[in-house]
């Protein structure tokens, strides 16, 4: 019986494992502001970033409106890649005119730009990628911002056939920063900066049911939204082992913390409420942008990538949402899951194994999405 039980596939967390997760949530929401209390809002930036270009997906709105707003005002150059071209473009007249009324129209105006992206289509993600990389130009920061936590809805699915929680805050990020290395190498030194969330604390992947259709586990928007954020965490750990020291890549996930954003008018009556009864504990979203802009812009975060490569440390870099290291759950370290992520992502999304490889040796990689789709 204890060999059957061994060889028995994990098919969850266990009871502790779980109830460590649920700890971890409920102090980072009533202590977040207290750890965060040494920085400044918003986020002072490093000088010289005139020479960075950033690409900053879902930046309409939010945590990612606050990181494009103020990558932008500190000098660098801003792609808002976002579904909502329209919205993009108002939002770029705005914040020109607050920055001309501000005294900082005495500079050059804002260097953004809008490029269409729409994470529910991994057709959209690759023709994305192929639009960026054909400019030849560099790309210095990817901050894959874009995510969705549909609370309390049924599940529903993309065109593309995966649930809408994996494909917008994995899938379609994980083919992103694939397709766009030969760009990121170009601009080497470079990073790719998921934003990821505490509830991956509480997630768990099987890779054998990436879309949560087998019945094994009962799908809710909370088991959708916390193994895709595993999933993304486990992603780019292998992602950050496979690009070599040379590449000049980093790649990080950084906790927002618990931020009041949109997604409150998702949630049930009672949890709204809650919501509203604890305002001082939240983020606002100028605040949960700090350890995104922290990760994208902070001189030594590549120097802290590369000691975690050095000793073969078994995830990347995460930052907290007080802009410190810390540790991703225990399930995030475990490496043979995070490998069948890996190649259960680079299938899903219509990559060949060594996709990465052959980018980094120049190599044309054909996918199965985009204008090479077949």
């Amino acid at each position: 019986m204890a060999t059957k039980r061994k060889q028995k596939k994990k098919e969850g967390l266990g009871w502790i494992e779980w109830l460590r997760g649920w700890m971890y949530l409920i102090y980072e929401m009533l202590f977040q502001r207290i750890s965060a209390s040494h920085l400044h809002n918003p986020l002072p930036l490093p000088p010289g970033l005139n020479d960075l270009t950033c690409i900053v997906t879902g930046s309409t709105s939010g945590i990612g409106r606050e990181t494009a707003r103020q990558l932008a005002e500190a000098g660098a150059h801003v792609i808002m890649a976002v579904r909502n071209t329209k919205a993009a473009h108002q939002l770029i007249l705005d914040w020109q005119n607050q920055w001309s009324l501000s005294g900082g129209g005495l500079a050059l105006p804002l260097n953004i730009e809008v490029m269409e992206l729409d994470l529910l289509s991994l057709d959209s993600v690759a023709r994305f990628a192929q639009a960026w990389n054909a400019r030849l130009g560099p790309l210095h920061v990817l901050i894959n911002n874009a995510g969705i936590f549909s609370i309390g809805e049924p599940q529903k699915f993309s065109k593309d056939g995966y649930e809408e929680h994996m494909q917008v805050n994995h899938l379609a990020p994980a083919l992103l920063s694939v397709l766009l290395l030969p760009s990121l190498i170009r601009g080497s030194p470079s990073r790719i900066i998921n934003v990821n969330s505490v509830m991956h604390y509480v997630g768990f992947v099987d890779t054998e049911d990436m879309n949560v259709v087998s019945g094994k586990r009962k799908f809710t928007s909370l088991v959708g939204y916390s193994s895709s954020k595993l999933a993304q965490v486990m992603f780019s750990s292998v992602l950050h082992k496979r690009l070599p020291a040379e590449s000049g890549i980093c790649v990080l996930c950084a906790s927002p913390g618990i931020v009041q954003t949109n997604v409150a008018r998702d949630l049930p009556k009672i949890v709204q409420a809650a919501y509203h009864l604890v305002p001082y504990f939240m983020f606002n979203a100028q605040e949960g942008s700090r350890s995104a802009l922290f990760a994208a812009t902070d001189p030594q975060v590549p120097e802290y990538c590369e000691l975690l490569k050095a000793d073969e440390w078994p995830v990347c870099a995460y930052l907290s949402q007080d802009c410190r290291p810390t540790n991703p759950s225990e399930e995030a370290h475990n490496l043979e899951t995070s490998f069948q992520v890996w190649e259960k992502t680079l299938e899903m999304v219509g990559l060949p194994s060594d996709a990465v490889e052959r980018l980094l040796e120049g190599e044309e990689v054909l996918c199965r999405y985009g204008a090479h789709r077949e």
